[in-house]
């Protein structure tokens, strides 16, 4: 079927427009492409999608940092970093890359170093993270922090190591990004086939903490590329990559839908912790005493005292 130039060059709007786009690139090549062949613009659609360039910049307010943790195992509260990797953004659209070797000062079991291939011949002369804490903390304390899966696993146990290293870490007045509850709630897929769909590109270097840490800052700026509803602020992305509010790092305090703090855990969970140290005081020392993440009890002392001084 012949088609009038104007209708090829409308076709070519509505499908830039499809895909969320105004790059001039790609509309040029897809009129090229529909003039040579002759083909429905529509069914081109697919192609020419997989080569759609990555051009979404973050917009940043205050500079975020990707990074990806190589660890002894996946107990938050008993397992150490044996590698971190950070990469830093700023406003300004500066990148800097930062990755350190830690002493974990317990051996690296031989199935972990199966995964990230870190040996204990490899960090036993390298700084403990204690050691490491202030220079990590100096370069992560002005900015959002993002990575993948890091909500559940690398900023809880990056907490342990910094209130372990004695430095009082936060999370209440920066935006936490998880790239892969992102990709879960979008495409339900791994990092390797996060890497593959947004950037086309194969992870050939996986559980390296950098390689990760790269691909994950372009799987987020693949990400806000591919969904144009997904709003370019990191509140919004934080918000939107957060499956729920959370009182601590481990899952053991929650809120319920009122809002307000209650265990998650045990024989009070369901209750308003505000209550149940009320009505048990001696619960607050046994969780102090015992086996919980640094964090939890950190976050529980703060509940605690806020009742003192209300």
């Amino acid at each position: 079927m012949q088609l009038h130039p104007d209708n090829i060059l409308i076709k070519g709007f509505l499908f830039c427009a499809r895909l969320g786009t105004t790059n001039l690139y790609l509309y040029l090549q897809f009129v090229s492409v529909f003039v040579v062949s002759g083909c429905s613009a529509f069914a081109k659609a697919d192609i020419l999608k997989i080569n759609r360039p990555l051009i979404m910049d973050l917009q940043l307010n205050r500079p975020i940092c990707f990074f990806d943790l190589e660890t002894t195992g996946t107990n938050i509260s008993k397992d150490r970093i044996v590698e971190i990797s950070i990469h830093k953004v700023f406003p300004n659209g500066e990148e800097k890359t930062y990755t350190f070797k830690v002493n974990p000062t317990l051996p690296i079991p031989a199935e972990t170093t199966a995964i990230h291939g870190i040996t204990d011949d490899m960090v036993k002369d390298e700084p403990t993270f204690k050691e490491r804490a202030h220079e990590v903390n100096n370069i992560i304390k002005d900015a959002d922090l993002a990575g993948f899966n890091s909500n559940r696993f690398d900023i809880p146990l990056l907490a342990e190591e910094m209130l372990r290293a004695g430095i009082d870490f936060e999370m209440g007045n920066r935006n936490a990004i998880d790239v892969q509850n992102i990709f879960h709630k979008m495409e339900q897929r791994t990092l390797v086939a996060a890497y593959k769909f947004y950037c086309q590109k194969d992870l050939t270097d996986a559980h390296s903490a950098e390689a990760d840490t790269i691909a994950t800052y372009e799987v987020l700026k693949g990400q806000l590329d591919r969904y144009p509803e997904l709003d370019n602020n990191m509140k919004s992305l934080s918000e939107f990559s957060t499956r729920r509010k959370p009182v601590d790092f481990a899952g053991m305090l929650a809120f319920n839908e009122a809002g307000e703090e209650c265990f998650n855990f045990g024989k009070h969970k369901g209750k308003r912790i505000v209550d149940v140290l009320n009505q048990e005081p001696g619960y607050y020392s046994w969780i102090q005493n015992a086996d919980f993440p640094l964090y939890t009890k950190k976050v529980l002392t703060a509940i605690k005292l806020r009742g003192f001084n209300g």
